[in-house]
């Protein structure tokens, strides 16, 4: 299940990081959305309304980030490790520190349900990397993306609207980690307050080692995901060997600096071409 639920948040966050923009707070949308969702069908709301209301507080949150960064110029870094948080604390006043239990069979079906022999929500990961992979590579707005991610002064001069690409790829990118979340909530049959952490580490390494870059204009999904696959092969590449866990998150972690390291060292590489093409 982590690796489906790193799959479908990844999927966003390469968007994102085309569009030159980066959220640190994907791990606790995932936990709010998750807890919501469970909250309002403890209450008795049907599974539906109830999953929107998830995916709505996480297209809030999403907004929010987006808004600050395009109309206040924020630093995106800064702004959604806030965001983290911030989230995070709402995540305990909301649940009261507890997991939420005692979620109905029908919307459990989602998570744990399965057809030919594999599990509903691979399916839905499968659908989202295929319609991801075609939008960003067809669809005209999302094609902006990558210009505005490359050269977003370029982008604004050539008449896009720069702000409402930046906000929806921030909204994107939340709504699915809050599909993660609730997916994640179905499958266990509770809602964790504490899930998702970390979530947002290991996304934005699977991303760079699909090739996307830190500074925007470059990546895919297909790309993406197949950087999610890798990640969850060494993950249980390392439980199935017997490493201890800490020394995961040190492999994890060292994986992320090699993955920047690397980024910058192509970034330096391709500036060097152009500027040797210009003088020649």
């Amino acid at each position: 299940m982590g690796l489906t639920v790193n799959g479908i948040v990844v999927i966003g966050m390469v968007i994102l990081l085309i569009s030159g923009g980066l959220d640190l707070s994907v791990g606790s949308t995932l936990a709010f959305s998750g807890v919501v969702t469970a909250l309002l069908l403890n209450k008795g709301v049907p599974v539906v309304p109830a999953i929107i209301g998830g995916l709505g507080i996480a297209a809030l949150i999403g907004l929010i980030n987006g808004a600050l960064v395009s109309f206040l110029s924020l630093h995106p870094f800064i702004t959604t490790l806030g965001m983290m948080m911030a989230v995070r604390g709402a995540v305990l006043v909301v649940a009261k520190g507890r997991a939420i239990i005692n979620l109905p069979p029908e919307f459990l079906a989602i998570g744990q349900g399965r057809f030919l022999g594999l599990q509903i929500p691979i399916y839905i990961l499968l659908f989202l990397i295929v319609v991801g992979d075609l939008l960003l590579r067809n669809s005209r707005f999302f094609r902006q993306v990558y210009y505005v991610g490359g050269n977003e002064n370029s982008a604004v001069l050539n008449g896009i609207n720069v702000k409402l690409v930046k906000i929806i790829s921030y909204i994107i990118v939340a709504c699915l980690a809050g599909l993660a979340g609730i997916l994640l909530t179905a499958r266990f049959g509770s809602a964790s307050v504490t899930v998702g952490q970390g979530v947002e580490m290991g996304v934005i390494t699977a991303a760079i080692i699909g090739g996307a870059s830190l500074k925007g204009g470059e990546g895919s999904v297909l790309g993406a995901a197949l950087g999610a696959i890798f990640m969850g092969i060494l993950s249980n590449s390392l439980n199935l060997l017997g490493v201890d866990v800490y020394w995961q998150n040190l492999i994890t972690g060292g994986t992320l600096v090699l993955a920047i390291v690397l980024d910058q060292l192509n970034e330096k590489r391709k500036t060097e071409s152009k500027r040797l093409r210009i003088m020649a």
